[in-house]
């Protein structure tokens, strides 16, 4: 009888915990891992070309690159492992799943990600208030009982001394998990706002410097007027009419970012229409459309790359700057910009607390400095002025 209810119990926690891997599939998540299918495959496309091959042995060739690289891929992992989470089941004192009245098993409302499940060491240590990086003793004084009974102000223990990397903040939760939870921010705000901008740069761009005259002239007229708004005025615009959240500010940082892009493009089209082989292919009854998608965009995607690795990283600072003005993603999701905004008023305080605000700045140059440097080099490997081989 106890082996049957044993068997039964099992299925039943096992039936649960299947219904609660369920992950988040929410438009970040899928955008991730979007995201790292469209880079595995634009590199396996690349590298059948030997001209992309050789542009990528030039690349790698130098060792800080490779470091740079592997930083990229390190963020980009862990926004993975942050993207794909669960929903915990809610037991009861006897260790069974709770249920509601229909049946269905009660599970927590926020979640929890593989990166919370691998930082739970230092996500569930909480102290009562702030504590300086790898202390043992609370930052601030408090009210308390000393050995000879006595009733002083005094610095108390930490509940986890020496486990806080990089200290705690006002509520006693860790900064370096906090930090960690910002990359996956990051890395959406930098790719989707790209994957926003290449599209309109180059559908746009191309069209305009192929085709000429009034649609030329329509293209160059939305863009300069797109242009001459402030971009802060159109993202404020934006926000206060669509509400605050990481998804609106990348279309809003996507809608205000790509003319720069398009006149590039539309400047080397001009360029690449006169050529012989161009004029070719219009003389053999060659479609347009053909000739722009099979000859024109190939030949401008070297500029589209570079324009985009380099922009990554202005990206990721623009949000962090919005944040903090007030017009960012949002207090609710975790951010650079949200903790540099929350750091800056404890910056007056006495003693002034500094670790939040570094902590931001710290992952945001280890992920700022690695883009750039790759950006870099990918621009000195495809620029036919700068190329070497």
């Amino acid at each position: 009888m106890q082996t049957a209810e044993t068997t039964a119990t099992f299925w039943t926690d096992l039936k649960a915990l299947c219904e609660a891997c369920l992950c988040n599939w929410y438009f970040h998540d899928v955008l991730v891992f979007a995201i790292l299918v469209i880079l595995g495959l634009t590199a396996w496309r690349l590298g059948k070309r030997k001209f992309w091959q050789v542009a990528f042995r030039e690349v790698f060739s130098r060792w800080t690159v490779i470091i740079a690289f592997s930083v990229l891929c390190i963020y980009l992992f862990i926004a993975l492992l942050d993207s794909v989470g669960y929903h915990p089941l809610i037991r009861d004192e006897n260790g069974k799943v709770r249920t509601d009245d229909k049946g269905h098993y009660v599970k927590d409302a926020a979640g929890l990600s593989l990166l919370d499940i691998i930082c739970t060491p230092i996500r569930t240590s909480v102290e009562k208030t702030y504590s300086s990086p790898l202390a043992d003793k609370q930052y601030t004084k408090d009210t308390m009982v000393n050995d000879k009974g006595e009733i002083v102000r005094d610095y108390p223990a930490l509940s986890f001394p020496g486990r806080h990397l990089l200290g705690t903040d006002k509520v006693g939760n860790d900064v370096f998990y906090q930090g960690l939870k910002g990359i996956r921010t990051g890395i959406i705000i930098g790719f989707l706002t790209t994957l926003i901008i290449v599209p309109f740069a180059i559908i746009l761009g191309v069209i305009s410097g192929y085709f000429g005259g009034w649609v030329d002239d329509v293209i160059q007229y939305f863009y300069a007027v797109l242009s001459s708004i402030p971009a802060v005025l159109l993202i404020v615009a934006f926000m206060v009419i669509f509400g605050q959240g990481l998804t609106q500010l990348c279309i809003v940082l996507g809608i205000s970012s790509w003319t720069g892009l398009c006149r590039v493009l539309r400047g080397e089209t001009m360029k690449i229409r006169e050529m012989e082989y161009i004029q070719a292919c219009e003389a053999m009854g060659v479609s347009r459309f053909r000739i722009m998608a099979s000859h024109i965009v190939p030949n401008i995607m070297h500029l589209v790359l570079i324009s985009a690795v380099l922009s990554f990283s202005g990206r990721v600072m623009g949000e962090a700057v919005l944040t903090y003005i007030g017009i960012g993603v949002g207090a609710n999701t975790m951010s650079w910009g949200t903790m540099a905004s929350d750091a800056i008023g404890e910056l007056s305080r006495d003693p002034a607390i500094f670790w939040k605000l570094l902590t931001s700045f710290v992952f945001m140059f280890e992920l700022v400095l690695p883009a750039n440097l790759f950006g870099d080099a990918l621009r000195d490997a495809l620029d036919p002025r700068l190329r070497t081989q």
